[in-house]
């Protein structure tokens, strides 16, 4: 039986990830440090993942899951997980990566100590740049050079782009996720050892950055831009606010400037890629996909930095001799977007009022002063 060890049972672990791997016929084991949610998945051994909006309901089974916060018991039931996976995926979050990199490294570890040659693969399925390189780097930084060498014959950590929208759960059948119809999930084939099996719903692309970005500038900036302009507006939920003339008109600008970068530097097809853009569109006005505006919006100062999702296209744009107006509007917005239940609202708002709008731009976003794009920031604040 084929393992996978899929870390992160939360909505995009079962709902995507897992989904596929299952049906892939992988026994699909989840790491997750939520008592309750583990115990739902070994005690009932499978759930249902609903399209949103249809009556469609798919069925997963061949799971279980293990705690890996529990005690020390769990813990060596992870390390044995890896040990003989097939394959090893992620679906936590950015910021929890450095957290289950010592349980990798200990099932890595204890793959050459059993003699495992089987070729592994470890794709960490986060809305993030390079998020495999980075969970290498994390597993890596904890064992011996010794080690690592061997490891590189047989572990691979191909970075991925994934992409599904899976909105707010209704109340209902437990550990049932609804999910929207799209899903796509894309990963490096240049990072992959041995032979990579065939699950359907993934590709292996050549050139993975151009899906990321793609992804990242299209799907992730637009949802943004819509989250902050409609928190200037009041609006609670995403598909509300794509109604709103303004707002929509803003993120097609948005969208404008990105395409023009994405089919300048990766030359995407403009007919191809427009039809991509409409069907992100549509998405984000499916009513059944709509989010909390708070929600996308939260940690404005991660989405204010100068690699992530406004500042990184905005400043490319700029070095195309293209004024990056939208993006500057999105940015300014962004700033104002003032929720004092996000820790990263508050700090923003805090260094504003300490500092002053010119050094929070250069702080928060790198954005070098009397720039063109600082003075489009400044100009829609």
């Amino acid at each position: 039986m084929k393992i996978a060890v899929h870390f992160g049972a939360g909505n995009i672990g079962r709902g995507f990830i897992g989904l596929l791997l299952s049906r892939a016929g992988y026994h699909v084991k989840f790491i997750d440090i939520i008592d309750e949610l583990v115990d739902d998945i070994n005690s009932r051994g499978k759930y249902n993942v609903q399209i949103a909006g249809s009556p469609e309901k798919i069925l997963v089974e061949n799971i279980s899951a293990i705690d890996s916060d529990r005690d020390d018991v769990a813990v060596d039931a992870v390390v044995d997980a890896i040990a003989e996976a097939d394959l090893v995926t992620t679906a936590i979050g950015p910021n929890s990566l450095k957290y289950i990199a010592s349980n990798l490294a200990e099932g890595l570890k204890k793959r050459l100590a059993i003699k495992n040659r089987k070729p592994l693969n470890v794709i960490a399925c986060e809305n993030m740049f390079g998020s495999s390189t980075t969970l290498k780097n994390f597993v890596y930084a904890k064992l011996t050079d010794e080690v690592k060498n061997e490891l590189d014959k047989l572990v691979g950590f191909p970075d991925a782009a994934v992409d599904r929208i899976v909105p707010n759960q209704p109340y209902g059948e437990k550990l049932m996720v609804t999910v929207e119809e799209f899903a796509e999930w894309d990963v490096d084939s240049r990072g992959v050892v041995g032979e990579f099996p065939q699950i359907e719903g993934l590709t292996l692309v050549d050139n993975l950055n151009a899906y990321i970005d793609r992804k990242i500038f299209t799907v992730n900036t637009g949802h943004a831009a819509i989250a902050y302009l409609a928190y200037q507006h009041g609006i609670n939920d995403i598909s509300n606010a794509i109604h709103v003339e303004e707002i929509l008109q803003t993120a097609r600008d948005v969208w404008a400037e990105t395409s023009a970068l994405l089919i300048a530097k990766y030359r995407f097809a403009p007919a191809s890629h427009r039809r991509y853009v409409e069907q992100v569109e549509k998405r984000f006005s499916n009513p059944y996909l709509s989010d909390e505006v708070i929600r996308v919006g939260r940690h404005p100062r991660r989405k204010l930095a100068p690699e992530d999702r406004i500042i990184y296209p905005a400043n490319q744009l700029a070095t195309h001799d293209i004024n990056p107006e939208a993006l500057g509007k999105v940015a300014a917005a962004a700033f104002k977007f003032d929720y004092d239940g996000d820790t990263e609202a508050v700090e923003i708002q805090n260094y504003i009022l300490a500092n002053g709008l010119d050094a929070a731009i250069t702080h928060f976003t790198g954005v070098t002063a009397g720039s063109r794009l600082f003075y489009i920031i400044k100009k829609n604040f």
